[in-house]
């Protein structure tokens, strides 16, 4: 199993999504647009399969595509399901502005 906890270092966008699901494959070439586009955060692809089971169970993944927000590992914002880009952006932007409040 792949080590995702030591990729999990400042602000994380973890992306889970299934191997036969269609609306993660329609979701992460938005999702890495977004995040590619913005200099204080990096994302993470985690693979919902056989491997990650535990990992699922840690983190409370019940379906995919879910999209997690992590400081350092900690899980700060959650979102599931396919979401449009726009949709996307504001939620992104709101939950990273409220952590980085939450920290001054």
């Amino acid at each position: 199993m792949k080590d995702y906890k030591s990729q999990l270092k400042g602000l994380c966008c973890v992306e889970i999504s299934g191997e036969s699901c269609a609306n993660c494959f329609t979701l992460m070439p938005v999702l890495k647009g977004l995040i590619e586009a913005r200099t204080d955060i990096k994302l993470v692809h985690v693979e919902a399969d056989f491997t990650t089971i535990a990992l699922m169970e840690e983190w409370e993944v019940e379906k995919v595509p879910t999209i997690l927000l992590m400081d350092d590992g900690e899980i700060f914002a959650r979102c599931t399901g396919f979401q449009p880009e726009e949709i996307l952006e504001i939620w992104l932007d709101a939950k990273i502005e409220e952590r980085k409040a939450q920290k001054r």
